[in-house]
Parts: C-alpha cells; sequence; structure tokens
C-alpha cells in the first residue's frame, strides 16, 4: 500500500515532521547485501511491544562527569523535566566501553525514551535491540532537544540551542567514553539538526543573539552516520503554506524554496549551507526512508528530488508500503541501523 496523500501542515506537525527521496520506488530498493548479523525484526516476529528501556534519564556517573566538564546545567543535556528526557552513561568509573558509542538524535516533538505519547516513540525500540546485541548503557545516548510536546511542534526549528544541543551531546560522550570516534542515528528533524551539529562553523538565529559559532568540524569523530525519514530537501507541505511557522521558516526552518523554471530558489537558509557541501556527516553515511511516508507525503518528493537522502550518502534502505512509514522508519528498522553503524552493511 503506497500513501500518495500527505497530512496537512498541522496534522504533520503535531505528529513531528521529515522526509526523503528520488525515482520509482520499485528501482530504489538498497543493493541486497548479505547482513553480517541478521536479525529478527519486530515486524517479522510480530512484537507489538514497545521496548522497556530505563526512563529514569543519565546514569549518575555520566551525570556527575557532564557536571564537573561544563556541560550542566547550562547545555540542559539530562532534561531532568522529563521522564524519558535523556538515557545514556556508565555504572561506574570501572564500567569499560567496548563498542563504539551510538547516539541517537530524535525527531520533532518525540524525546530520548517514548512514555506511550502519539508521536513519541523516542528510541526505545532501536536501544533495547542494541542491549541484546551486546552493547551497554554506557555505550548508547541519547537526550530531548525541545519541549517533547506535540502542541508547540510548529514552533520549533533549527535554533542555536537545539543545535548546540546536539552538538554538545556528541562532544560529550566522545569525551565521556574515551572513544576515537563515534555513531549517530538521527530521526525526521533530527537528522537535519546532527547535520549542523557536525559539520559545525557558523550559524544564525536572530531570535537567540544573531550569528554564533558551532564550533569545528565534527567529522572526524563521527564514523557511522545514518539519517532516518529526514527533511534535507525541505518538506514541500511547508511550500504549499508558506513560510509562516518557525518550523517551516525561510531562515532556519523547512522552507523547501520555489521552482523558478530553471531550479530551486529560496529555500531555507539552514538547508542550503547542509547542501554547500557533502560528505562531512561522517566516514560512513547512510539513510532509511520510505515513499510511504504518512508524514512527509508525496512520495518524500521535493521538486523531482527525494528530500531523505544525504548528498553524498553511501547507501540506502528505501521502503514503499506499509507498515513502513514515518516513524516505523525507525521503531522497526532496528537491524538495519545496527548493520550501518557497526558493519557497515545494508541487510
Amino acid at each position: 500500500m503506497r500513501l500518495r496523500h500527505s497530512l496537512s501542515l498541522t496534522g504533520a506537525l503535531l505528529l513531528g515532521s521529515l522526509v526523503p527521496g528520488c525515482g520509482p520506488a520499485e528501482d530504489l530498493e538498497a543493493p541486497a547485501e548479505t547482513p553480517v548479523q541478521q536479525v529478527a525484526t519486530a515486524e517479522e516476529t510480530g512484537s507489538t511491544e514497545q521496548a522497556a528501556v530505563s526512563t529514569s534519564g543519565f546514569t549518575s556517573h555520566f551525570r556527575t562527569w557532564l557536571s564537573a566538564n561544563g556541560y550542566e546545567p547550562t547545555y540542559n543535556l539530562v532534561r531532568a523535566d522529563l521522564v524519558g528526557g535523556s538515557y545514556g552513561g556508565k555504572a561506574s568509573s570501572s564500567d569499560t566501553v567496548v563498542n563504539q558509542p551510538v547516539i541517537f538524535i530524535h525527531g520533532n516533538s518525540d524525546k530520548a525514551i517514548g512514555t506511550g505519547k502519539l508521536g513519541q516513540s523516542g528510541w526505545n525500540a532501536s536501544i533495547e535491540f542494541f542491549l541484546s546485541k551486546g552493547y551497554k548503557t554506557s555505550e548508547l545516548y541519547a537526550t530531548t532537544w525541545g519541549p517533547a510536546d506535540a502542541s508547540l511542534s510548529a514552533y520549533q526549528y533549527h535554533s542555536k540551542t537545539n543545535v548546540m544541543k546536539v552538538r554538545k551531546l556528541i562532544e560529550a560522550v566522545k569525551a565521556y567514553t574515551g572513544a576515537a570516534k563515534v555513531d549517530i542515528i538521527a530521526h525526521s528533524m533530527g537528522v537535519t539538526l546532527a547535520r549542523k551539529a557536525v559539520l559545525g562553523g557558523y550559524a544564525t538565529d536572530s531570535l537567540e543573539g544573531g550569528q554564533y559559532y558551532i564550533g569545528p568540524s565534527l567529522t572526524a569523530s563521527v564514523d557511522t552516520f545514518v539519517g532516518i525519514a529526514g527533511a534535507n530537501l525541505g518538506l514541500t507541505s511547508c511550500y504549499q503554506t508558506g513560510p509562516g511557522t518557525p518550523t517551516c521558516g525561510s531562515t532556519n526552518g523547512l522552507y523547501p524554496g520555489y521552482w523558478n523554471g530553471l531550479g530551486v530558489s529560496g529555500r531555507s537558509a539552514y538547508l542550503n549551507n547542509l547542501l554547500a557541501s557533502s560528505g562531512y556527516e561522517g566516514a560512513f553515511r547512510y539513510t532509511i526512508w520510505s515513499t510511504a511516508d504518512e508524514v512527509i507525503g508525496y512520495d518524500g518528493l521535493v521538486y523531482g528530488q527525494y528530500t531523505s537522502r544525504i548528498p553524498g550518502q553511501m547507501g540506502e534502505k528505501v521502503y514503499s508500503g506499509y507498515p513502513y512509514g514515518h516513524f516505523n522508519s525507525k521503531d522497526l528498522t532496528q537491524n538495519v541501523q545496527l548493520n550501518m553503524v557497526k558493519y557497515h552493511t545494508i541487510p
């Protein structure tokens, strides 16, 4: 079943936004590489239960480290104001990090660990799966950017606060674990936030003091970057309604611009900055998306190109029907995610 309609912008924002791709879906399936580690997915096992991962936030050991190293309370990575506001950290100083740390970045109106609300499944399924395959809490990290409130979705954008929260989480996890590199898995608006956090350089947010410096590029610190259902070229629904909300803004939002007869003009300055170069997200770059994305709509196309593709990506896993939509591209693809970050292969 392919969904060729889109939710209204309001409906899309209430669920948590974003986008993918280019070309007939039938021709876009990723090459059938043999996965190094083949594991049954939630869909295959028939499981519909949400993973029982901890909602208590970062471990006390990580919280103490964050405070001692200047991250707290400045960047509020802990998000103690939310149940499930963060995840990760060592149990004690003797907890040895073996696997390359994985950092999960959620989408608009979602949060680190879901607690049952619509559009807030968090990273529960992925974290539970990674734990079952030998990872430890000290090797898996997530925090909540934004208010985790669907009623405020239209007001979320690539703000200084959001970009810097993602940036500082990446920096903190790398320093805290002592890892040479980290892996990043991002969903929806988290994709474009994480791409800028890694790219670094300057950015501008007129609502938060104007121009600011994010820091130098973190490309050398990232092994694998996985973007799931992102809106890298913007959202077509934003074109229909215009850049009237922060989320669809033409400066730091997801405005896709307009077709001038020869190409696209007026795309969000933030997105154009991300599109100006390629290959900076990490040593290995992959995407996961669906042409049946019920939030993005329009088969994932923005002016004939799939918005969930990342320029310079090295592979992709593309779905074209139920049950893989905007959220299930994240929640039912744990095996794909693990194979991408750990083995650099696409099952």
